[in-house]
């Protein structure tokens, strides 16, 4: 049975974000499998980087190394984290924009479950991508993993039914030092791929515009 025609042109946007999303990490896993060891890929914005670190499949299921220091410094994730999170979060799920104005983190994200639209927004004032935004989609199939530096915005929407979200931080966690910027401020133009409003927290749904927003001043 067809869907109603009032859902096509949504379901259709949300589609055409997923499939330019998949596009661009299938190009980069092409990179990656030129060479059969971990690797790590500059995203649109140079800083925010694509990780594909190895993964052993066998029978029995996979084995891999989600972070180990000294191998992720050689390839330019030169980072000492100093927290984990985990979260769960149920399919049409928005969290973010967030970061921490002061005490700033670099954050390494990943799935273990699940699929998700993952983003990051420059908010470094001197940047020349500052303003700007790059997306991937990580899941627990592709294994990758973004490196999000100091002085960006994160956030993700849950594609699949379920999805499990782990991230490394560089700092520990502030929540008087946390900032909200609004997922869907119309000067960022972020392509979510979403047909219907996302499930949002209280203090989510309230974020700052980035005309007003507290930005970076290196």
């Amino acid at each position: 049975m067809s869907r109603p025609s009032e859902y096509s042109l949504a379901d259709s946007i949300r589609l055409k974000s997923i499939l330019t999303c998949r596009i661009q990490n299938n190009i980069m896993s092409t990179l990656f499998e030129c060479d059969s060891r971990m690797d790590v890929q500059p995203t649109s914005i140079p800083d925010v980087l694509l990780i594909k670190p190895n993964v052993y499949e066998d029978a029995r299921g996979f084995f891999k190394e989600t972070w180990q220091e000294e191998r992720y410094a050689k390839l330019g994730v030169d980072v000492h984290f100093v927290q984990d999170n985990y979260s769960r979060s149920q399919k049409g799920a928005l969290r973010g924009l967030h970061y921490q104005l002061e005490h700033a983190q670099g954050k390494l994200v990943q799935v273990f479950r699940g699929e998700i639209f993952d983003v990051a927004v420059d908010l470094r004032r001197s940047s020349p991508t500052f303003g700007k935004w790059t997306s991937a989609i990580l899941s627990e199939w592709n294994h990758l993993q973004l490196y999000i530096p100091p002085g960006f915005a994160h956030g993700f929407y849950v594609l699949s039914e379920l999805a499990e979200f782990s991230y490394k931080c560089s700092d520990y966690y502030f929540p008087e030092h946390e900032r909200t910027l609004l997922w869907n401020d119309p000067d960022l133009k972020i392509d979510w791929p979403i047909s219907a409003p996302p499930l949002l927290s209280e203090k989510d749904r309230l974020g700052v515009p980035f005309s007003d927003v507290e930005y970076f001043d290196d």
